[in-house]
């Protein structure tokens, strides 16, 4: 089914969406490099990382270290 997987800033705004498609259903691995949309480098932190398939939704926090 369609998969959203997206990496939001402490203030909510989207920074990164890493896939925004259809997916198989299984076991995945994904890196984010931390790099936004543009490609530029963001900053280490605190990041959510939120993931949506159909009528699930979770989100997790996720800490950058450069």
């Amino acid at each position: 089914g369609r998969l959203s997987l997206t990496v939001y800033d402490l203030l909510g705004r989207p920074v990164r969406t890493l896939i925004d498609g259809p997916m198989r259903a299984g076991y995945h691995n994904l890196t984010w490099r931390g790099n936004d949309d543009d490609g530029r480098s963001v900053g280490s932190g605190l990041y959510f990382i939120e993931m949506r398939a159909s009528q699930w939704r979770q989100i997790r926090k996720v800490m950058l270290l450069k």
